[in-house]
């Protein structure tokens, strides 16, 4: 790719003002139309050191209405992002459908320099590689549009553009030490981003390697191929609703159905293990704490089953200031105009932290799936792109227990009877509640199927039998008990 771009390409400026006007009336339009086709775009800008990144990002600036784009320079990770899994601070800035956001730097720049400068090793870098095309894969595959842009220079352009700059007033103090050593092995350089861009680009997240080296060429090809990609994107783009489904019911017998839901435990016995394991659990935390490791803890399961009566008995034994709980209901609009993940990584712990959700991600393939409120294709999809999440999370250190909590139906309407003559737990039922009651089985097979394909080796799923509320939440503290001292 980079040896086959044309270098010496050169624009003068007559041709360069000539189309100008043109493509900036014609990118308004294409942002205008962006706002009402409900996609996001993103724009990545990356390239050699001195090929003018930073110049054709100002130009953008100009040229687009930056009242609606979003941008944002990578350099080193800040301390929170570092708290983190490596793509949190990427995904903290992706742009809401109908909007534009440029990244100037991105996902390429660590792996790419960590195996130049000899940080990395061939597998990990191998395996960074392929984190970069499954986040864009997953991307791609909820509608975004990426355009991905490759700024060359020659080793001699290069030279002469760092000179310049560290010889003028205002830009001298851009040049530093690192960049000098990143010239000395510019062969290096460009033989490992050949091997990235090749086996990065993809049908649906393509490379486009610009020559550098006239400011004017550079400027005027990259404004040109963004508008190019967008019209495209715009004139092919389908636009379609959602088809209602329901899970086809092959078998009326599930996962779940094989649960003992008999499963007792008397009140002693059951008040002698909560205080054992809340003192398991509060060491645990603190150990957690002091090593820096985060945990995540996942409650999924029927309605009523008990998810919040167990996430209150987990909560005593913690400090306030080391968790969060986070409810999660219908998506906001401004959630609904992001990725379906963004939502889950803008409440990932830091180092040291717990976060506890009340339903999760998996809302995509249940209530998402059974209510017809997802494609098949995004659910099949979802799968997938769920157990690379979960992978993520736990490939940087973070402890995830999912459970599922079970109750038979009598129990659940029992349950709901209950909360419609206490009148402190009124406010737990609602019309939709008995609702989603005659979809029982579509859901249990939904979620039986979510169990088996998301329940892995390093995030399994952990069944609850609640029928009883007291076993099931002894059962949900000694898993969490045994998660974090195995994982500790």
């Amino acid at each position: 790719m980079l040896k086959s771009a044309e270098l010496g390409r050169a624009l003068s400026k007559q041709d360069y003002d000539g189309a100008l006007g043109e493509l900036r009336t014609s990118l308004l339009k294409a942002q205008a139309e962006l706002e009402h086709a409900k996609f996001p775009v993103i724009i990545l800008i990356n390239g050699a050191d001195g090929a003018g990144k930073s110049e054709t990002l100002n130009v953008l600036h100009e040229w687009f209405d930056a009242r609606y784009l979003r941008t944002e320079a990578y350099e080193a990770p800040s301390e929170e992002a570092r708290e983190r899994p490596e793509f949190w601070r990427y995904w903290m800035w992706l742009p809401k459908a109908g909007r534009i956001g440029i990244f100037l730097g991105s996902w390429y720049t660590p792996p790419i320099l960590d195996y130049v400068r000899g940080d990395g090793k061939a597998r990990r870098f191998e395996q960074s590689i392929a984190r970069i095309n499954a986040f864009e894969r997953t991307l791609a595959d909820e509608g975004a549009l990426l355009v991905k842009l490759w700024f060359h220079v020659s080793k001699k352009v290069q030279k002469q553009r760092l000179k310049a700059a560290e010889h003028a007033r205002n830009t001298r103090f851009l040049v530093t030490k690192s960049e000098w050593q990143n010239h000395a092995r510019y062969d290096d350089f460009v033989f490992v981003t050949e091997r990235v861009l090749r086996e990065t680009s993809t049908g649906q997240a393509p490379w486009t390697v610009i020559e550098a080296g006239d400011d004017n060429y550079r400027n005027l090809t990259a404004g040109l191929t963004i508008l190019e990609r967008i019209q495209h994107r715009l004139a092919t783009r389908s636009v379609s609703v959602a088809p209602e489904f329901e899970p086809q019911i092959a078998d009326p017998v599930t996962l779940l159905d094989s649960l003992d839901l008999t499963l007792k435990l008397e009140k002693s016995e059951y008040e002698e293990r909560m205080l054992e394991l809340q003192g398991r659990l509060g060491k645990a935390a603190l150990k957690m704490k002091k090593r820096r490791r985060s945990a995540i803890f996942l409650f999924e399961g029927s309605d009523a089953a008990g998810k919040g009566g167990a996430i209150r008995r987990l909560v005593w034994a913690l400090d306030a200031r080391q968790y969060r709980i986070i409810p999660v209901s219908a998506p906001s609009d401004e959630e609904r105009a992001h990725h379906y993940l963004w939502r889950f990584f803008r409440h990932l712990p830091g180092r040291g932290r717990i976060t506890i959700y009340d339903r999760s991600w998996y809302g995509r393939v249940l209530v998402e799936r059974v209510e017809g409120l997802a494609s098949e294709d995004a659910v099949a999809r979802a799968y997938k792109e769920i157990n690379e999440f979960e992978r993520e999370l736990t490939r940087d250190g973070i402890i995830l227990s999912k459970f599922w909590l079970q109750i038979s139906p009598d129990e659940q309407l029992r349950r709901f009877q209950d909360r419609e003559r206490e009148p402190w737990k009124q406010h737990k039922i609602t019309a939709e509640d008995y609702r989603n009651r005659r979809k029982t089985n579509q859901y249990e097979i939904a979620a039986s199927e979510m169990i088996s394909r998301n329940s892995t080796e390093y995030a399994p799923f952990t069944l609850v039998e609640a029928e009883d509320k007291r076993y099931a939440r002894i059962k949900v503290l000694e898993t969490v008990c045994q998660r974090l001292e195995d994982a500790l």
